[in-house]
């Protein structure tokens, strides 16, 4: 069982993966183990790969993990190194490094360490960690050059992030990927709700080891069953869970204290600690990424607002990762975007962003665009001056009765209503599987939802013409409920024409005629309508302001295509379900606070898109 859940664990956060077939990181680098001390005297483990060609000196490049560094052993050999396979033949020191508290280093784990400025004496965070690395392996590490760059994918990424933060001067360039920005707006939570999909990865986070390990210390439950919609729907409230994580889970205790955005979440944010970076920084990220949108949007966004150093975003039709990987055709579920686009990412982008800071002259002149991003629904790249591009407009669409999605409002004082049932909540999707964290749905076919009573479906005209979105979108509902709580999802959905062909991607069940592809989708948990940090119950029957961002797209819509808005309380498993009678902690809801209601939306709501202007 152990086993067989590090190999999971590897799998789905890139970790590094033996493979004896492959021998060219074996034939080419010189792999060393050591253990760097930390300014309070906690050592942390680091594998330092480096050229077995000394005649050179090489730029470093370090990955921070809590994922293990391993394989572990000096003659034990990745058979992959660095950020991709192009740079693996580049010429550089790579080292990787278990953080503090994790796998084979010293100390205390503390999920998210909360950042400490000014530091005094032997105070520490992962900034320190960092800078005390980059020192020593710049003094340590026979031919380097002086020249440090940091990189990593979803949690590594936020440990990349970290580096920006009293940077060590030798750090001259960085590339957080799917980065954690807060976990409370990232990964286990969106916007107040607790997202269920990632309870299991509680096991990974949860349990502190005793001393430096190779194996893993942790185990992930017993659930008996392939149905995961199943599975949560006969657990019943998130309190019933607790027979799987007991005490020693020590996030699993965290995610039920602290609900709501308090100090405790809001200390290990890393967003707003963003100011005056020095080290040059190319942000990552999928726009189908179902884990971390909110933190690469955030931190290109805030480093862009609080520095003037070299700052350029990069987003594709990936998910978590895909960018690292060298899959010929690239498709995110059912919907196919094209050939080879993670290899020319890889080698035209990624490479040489890494050669011009540390081996170049360093001097921003990269002949790189500052966003380089991908249209999802014109399947092409495009390259902008900045993130949103200037000539972008604001054009809002209202949600009309009969299920019509306007340009221009009506006076109207109608509204839709429908009843949300705890009891038979809206899946996310209609597989039945058990996954680790989503990641197809975030394209999937929404047919099946717009056909259920609980889902209000709002809809353009066939369009004339193409209609580029280009940055966030706004959801601006005017809602009531018959309830105290309620959670509100709003999804944006590009409808295809009736003559949309078939790809080898296209699951049996299905055909891309009339395919309907979530674009963007986002919940936002009722209480926290006007503060994260001070929930506030619904009185029924009020009409109620509700306003959700959803993060950034870059899709068009085409000429023949639909843009359709669908709107719900329930998404489940994917999100934990809402009482909808207003109780101070959901964790410790009872199955007797969970009421069926009646929701409303009226007709003055509107949807906000962020439209390119050719």
């Amino acid at each position: 069982m152990v086993q067989k859940i590090s190999v999971v664990i590897m799998m789905l956060f890139t970790v590094l993966v033996i493979a004896q077939d492959n021998t060219y990181v074996k034939d080419n680098y010189t792999k060393t183990e050591t253990y760097i001390t930390m300014r309070d005297g906690t050592k942390l483990f680091s594998a330092i790969y480096a050229p077995k060609d000394t005649s050179k000196q090489y730029p470093i490049l370090l990955k921070r993990t809590p994922y293990s560094c391993r394989p572990y052993g000096e003659d034990m050999y990745a058979s992959k190194i660095a950020p991709n396979e192009f740079m693996m033949k580049e010429d550089y020191i790579v080292v990787y490094q278990d953080v503090r508290g994790r796998w084979m280093s010293e100390g205390t784990y503390d999920n998210m360490r909360a950042y400490i400025p000014n530091k005094k004496g032997k105070q520490f965070d992962e900034a320190s960690d960092t800078y005390d690395s980059i020192d020593w392996l710049v003094k340590n590490i026979p031919n380097n050059n002086g020249k440090v760059g940091t990189w990593g994918i979803s949690y590594p990424g936020f440990y990349a992030t970290y580096s920006l933060l009293d940077a060590h001067p030798a750090l001259k360039a960085a590339s957080p990927q799917a980065c954690i920005g807060d976990f409370y707006f990232d990964d286990f939570h969106h916007n107040g709700a607790y997202l269920l999909s990632y309870w299991r990865a509680t096991s990974v986070f949860g349990y502190e080891k005793t001393a430096p390990t190779k194996k893993p210390w942790y185990s992930f439950p017993d659930l008996g069953t392939q149905d995961q919609y199943q599975f949560f729907l006969d657990a019943g409230p998130l309190s019933n869970l607790d027979k799987y994580y007991k005490e020693d889970n020590v996030f699993w205790q965290q995610l039920k204290e602290h609900p709501d955005y308090d100090e405790f979440w809001q200390k290990r944010g890393i967003i707003q600690h963003l100011k005056d970076i020095k080290p040059a920084v190319m942000v990552v990220g999928g726009l189908f990424d179902a884990e971390d949108l909110y933190g690469p949007f955030e931190t290109y966004e805030k480093i862009e607002e609080n520095s003037n150093n070299y700052n350029t975003v990069v987003f594709g039709p990936w998910s978590h990762g895909d960018w690292a990987r060298t899959k010929k055709r690239q498709a995110i579920g059912n919907v196919y975007f094209g050939d080879d686009i993670s290899t020319n990412y890889q080698k035209d982008i990624e490479s040489k962003f890494f050669a011009h800071f540390l081996k170049g002259e360093g001097n921003g002149e990269t002949a790189l665009p500052e966003a380089y991003m991908f249209d999802s629904g014109s399947l092409e790249w495009k390259e902008y001056t900045q993130w949103p591009p200037k000539n972008t407009t604001k054009k809002t669409f209202w949600l009309q009765n009969n299920e019509r999605l306007n340009e221009r409002a009506e006076r109207s004082y109608t509204f839709e209503e429908f009843i949300s049932d705890p009891k038979k909540p809206v899946p996310y999707s209609e597989d039945i599987k058990m996954v680790f964290t989503p990641r197809k749905f975030m394209t999937d076919d929404q047919r099946f939802a717009a056909r259920r009573p609980d889902v209000l479906t709002f809809e353009t005209p066939v369009l004339s013409e193409d209609l580029t979105l280009a940055g966030e979108i706004m959801a601006k509902l005017k809602v009531a409920t018959t309830g105290t709580d309620s959670d509100w999802i709003v999804k944006v959905i590009d409808v295809f024409p009736a003559d949309a062909e078939d790809t080898e991607e296209t699951q049996d069940h299905l055909k891309m005629s009339n395919y309907h592809m979530l674009v963007r989708s986002e919940v936002l948990r009722g209480r926290y309508r006007n503060s994260f940090s001070n929930p506030e119950a619904f009185v029924p029957n009020q009409k109620t302001d509700v306003t959700i961002k959803l993060q950034d797209v870059h899709h068009t819509f085409k000429k023949g295509h639909k843009i359709q808005v669908q709107i719900q309380s329930t998404w489940f498993p994917y999100i934990d379900i809402n009482p909808q009678t207003f109780v101070d902690n959901i964790f410790y809801a009872k199955e007797g606070d969970f009421s069926k209601q009646t929701h409303k939306v009226f007709n003055d709501s509107a949807i906000e898109f962020t439209v390119l202007q050719e």
